[in-house]
């Protein structure tokens, strides 16, 4: 049991990190970096000021003490010309007393001064690391967005993108559908011509009903014509059906009777001058 849920939770592990790999962006993380390597710095620059503050303190205190020692060397002078020896001595004990404080004071002060100047070194050093990290940065991020340009760039030209992938789809459905379409149309334009399928609405026509259709068309053609030879046969007589017989089709004057009629009457009119 144990075993199977070590492996569970290597699974989950391993799904995790690759999950992370997929969304995490080099550029975010370098940024992340850099805003806590500025927030460092920001902490070790208060801590020099923090220190350099106790430094002034002490000082501060130093000649207060220093201020303090003077009054009470004179104030031992002073007793002393008044013949009071005690309250000398009283004042010369006070100022050994100030004098161990100061010594104690001088000691914080070297020990803050020399803390004050290690953190200046690391704050110049760390601020040194930084601005490094930060031309650092810029570059890889500006070589990270190329580097993903060019990857898209690639991408779309070959059709392996996402995007130029599913315009390459649609295309090739578009096609398939078209010679789908063209394949099925000529089928039946086969079938029908082959008589294998029937026309519902009468508008096609096969090769074989065609022929006939115009064979007929010229039985037609052929039967009125020989029946407009017949009446005129019977209303010209014989000779016209002569005439109209020897002479071929494309042959006969169409204008003729017209001219006949117009010299005729050209004729009557002279006969009557």
């Amino acid at each position: 049991m144990a075993g199977f849920f070590s492996r569970l939770a290597l699974i989950f592990r391993s799904k995790a990190d690759k999950a992370l790999d997929r969304v995490e962006d080099p550029r975010q993380t370098l940024d992340y970096s850099y805003q806590r390597q500025l927030e460092l710095l920001q902490k070790v620059r208060r801590g020099v000021a923090d220190v350099a503050t106790s430094r002034k303190r002490v000082e501060l205190q130093a000649q207060q003490l220093q201020s303090e020692m003077q009054k009470m060397t004179l104030s031992a002078q002073r007793a002393l010309e008044a013949g009071r020896e005690d309250l000398a001595r009283e004042a010369l004990t006070r100022k050994s007393g100030l004098q161990a404080q100061l010594g104690d004071l001088q000691t914080q002060h070297a020990t803050l001064q020399a803390e004050e100047e290690k953190l200046v070194r690391a704050s110049t050093r760390l601020q040194a690391k930084v601005d490094a990290f930060r031309t650092r940065k810029e570059t890889i991020k500006a070589t990270y967005s190329a580097a993903e340009a060019q990857t898209r760039i690639n991408e779309a030209f070959t059709g392996i993108s996402e995007e130029m992938g599913d315009v390459g789809l649609a295309i090739q459905r578009a096609e398939d559908k078209t010679l789908q379409l063209q394949a099925r149309a000529s089928a039946v334009d086969e079938l029908l011509a082959s008589g294998a399928l029937e026309d519902s609405t009468g508008t096609y026509k096969d090769d074989i009903t065609r022929e006939l259709d115009s064979l007929a068309s010229d039985a037609s053609v052929e039967n009125e014509l020989a029946a407009l030879k017949s009446q005129i046969a019977v209303t010209s007589g014989p000779k016209a059906v002569n005439e109209i017989t020897s002479a071929p089709e494309s042959s006969v004057p169409v204008e003729a009777p017209a001219a006949s009629a117009s010299e005729a009457e050209t004729q009557s009119a002279e006969d009557e001058r």
